[in-house]
């Protein structure tokens, strides 16, 4: 029925659809794969990942072999305001959210209450979720990143991207990563006794003159300077 919660298992053809919902869709495969494609991702759903599409989202897909999802359809008024899709592996606690709503999907008469607490849980998660990219460069800012690779893991074409981040985070990948960067050497400065040398290094700059020149540029000062000046 229109506005309320649908949990329930579906399967796809071959066929190749497309259409847009007023509501938002959590996807959990349980078998087999679903192909789809928005205005800026192409992805494969498989059974390791679940994926959630934002209302009127228009949407192309298809599956090419025998597969069966567990749906979760939920209402624009339940979500926490405009949200994002989420492409996201299913670890152990998206296991148990899976779970979960498989065993109120094969209920007869599932408890209306139990299932609105369930998908407010899960809609809880959207807000909080990290992306994959974001994460990535948390961990490896150290390295050299491209921007093809960061797009790749969120599945969105390289040109919507950029225009992604900067409204997720209010900066450029590039401003993003730099600004990581430069607070770990400001924190390794002022908590280390390393020379620059190592320091550049541990930032991800082949030799100290690179890391003094992008230093100063920023700055407005060398690292030695800034050290001498913040450790009083």
């Amino acid at each position: 029925m229109k506005g309320q919660i649908v949990c329930e298992k579906r399967s796809y053809s071959n066929e190749f659809l497309s259409h847009e919902h007023e509501f938002g869709q959590f996807l959990f495969p349980l078998q087999g794969s679903l192909h789809m494609q928005t205005k800026s991702q192409v992805i494969t759903l498989e059974p390791d990942h679940c994926y959630y599409l934002p209302p009127k989202h228009n949407h192309v897909f298809r599956s090419t072999d025998r597969n069966e999802f567990l749906i979760l359809d939920i209402p624009s008024h339940f979500l926490p305001g405009e949200t994002e899709s989420l492409y996201t592996r299913l670890d152990k606690q998206w296991n148990a959210i899976r779970f979960l709503l498989l065993e109120e999907a094969s209920l007869k008469e599932s408890d209306p209450s139990a299932l609105k607490d369930l998908t407010s849980y899960v809609t809880r998660k959207l807000q909080v979720s990290v992306s994959a990219s974001i994460d990535y460069i948390h961990r490896h800012f150290r390295e050299s990143i491209s921007l093809q690779a960061l797009a790749e893991m969120e599945h969105y074409h390289p040109v919507y991207y950029s225009s992604w981040f900067k409204m997720k985070t209010g900066k450029s990948p590039k401003t993003y990563i730099a600004e990581l960067r430069m607070g770990h050497a400001k924190q390794l400065l002022l908590t280390t006794t390393w020379p620059i040398s190592r320091i550049s290094e541990e930032v991800g700059f082949e030799n100290s003159s690179s890391f003094t020149r992008w230093f100063v540029k920023s700055e407005g000062l060398p690292p030695q300077k800034y050290r001498m000046l913040n450790n009083g």
